[in-house]
């Protein structure tokens, strides 16, 4: 794995130099973006003022400054940034695990000791965090956007979840039904889902990839796909769950 970020958790008294490194990657299908008459897409770089094409070590940040002339900022410029949690995780404080809102998880990334002198309080702040069952608060700044994070263990290993912000949250406005639930339609819904079997999610698969691939090879051979079938709404709800707990599909 390769860093993404380096410095040190704080707690108390205690230093810890780490490095950060991406707990997730998502697999995507790759498909190559063509013009219609199927020849590929190129993107270039262009200078506005100078009209060419600029290669990657030329190509800086801006800001706007209050009178609005812009100002680039280059890579040193951005080292030299007034903020701590550039360099340092500053333990705030301990939440419970599970009074965390899943909708405010942004991305996940381990953090491992970076020295000798590190495994140790390394070791013992993954310890304490495991035994006490919460999680700790801090802020961090990773790739120009600073964030809450929450501190967690992972299979012997600590976890630095970032978090989003409160302002970057929506409510669901206008999506919540008005439509009452009759305490018949309560007590055959309880039923139905106390009889599903539960779900192993490392057993789940991916099917885009195979539906995409089918999708080629029909276009190859000039044939068409049979579309995938759309449930239909229920008109009688209760006699839906009847029928749901009756008949129970494998899946």
């Amino acid at each position: 794995m390769r860093a993404v970020w380096s410095g040190f958790i704080s707690f108390g008294l205690v230093t810890i130099p780490v490095r950060l490194y991406t707990a997730t990657e998502e697999a995507h299908t790759p498909l190559d973006e063509v013009h219609t008459c199927g020849s590929r897409i190129r993107h270039h770089r262009m200078c506005e003022a100078e009209g060419r094409e600029v290669p990657q070590e030329e190509i800086a940040h801006a800001g706007e400054a209050p009178d609005g002339q812009v100002v680039v900022l280059r890579d040193a410029d951005l080292e030299a940034l007034p903020l701590p949690t550039k360099r340092v995780i500053d333990v705030l404080g301990l939440v419970p695990v599970e009074g965390l809102d899943p909708i405010t998880l942004s991305r996940a990334y381990y953090a491992g000791a970076s020295a000798p002198a590190g495994q140790r309080p390394y070791a013992l702040f993954v310890a304490i965090l495991d035994r006490c069952g919460q999680a700790a608060v801090a802020k961090v700044t990773i790739r120009s956007r600073e964030r809450i994070a929450v501190l967690w263990p992972r299979h012997g290993a600590l976890v630095v979840q970032t978090l989003l912000w409160p302002e970057e949250l929506r409510e669901p406005e206008g999506l919540a039904s008005s439509s009452p639930v009759t305490g018949q339609e309560l007590e055959l819904a309880s039923l139905f889902i106390n009889q599903l079997a539960g779900v192993d999610i490392g057993e789940l698969r991916e099917e885009y990839a195979s539906a995409l691939e089918q999708l080629i090879m029909a276009k190859v051979s000039g044939r068409e796909l049979a579309a995938a079938p759309e449930p239909e709404p229920a008109v009688d709800l209760v006699a839906a769950l009847e029928r749901s707990i009756r008949e129970p599909r494998e899946r």
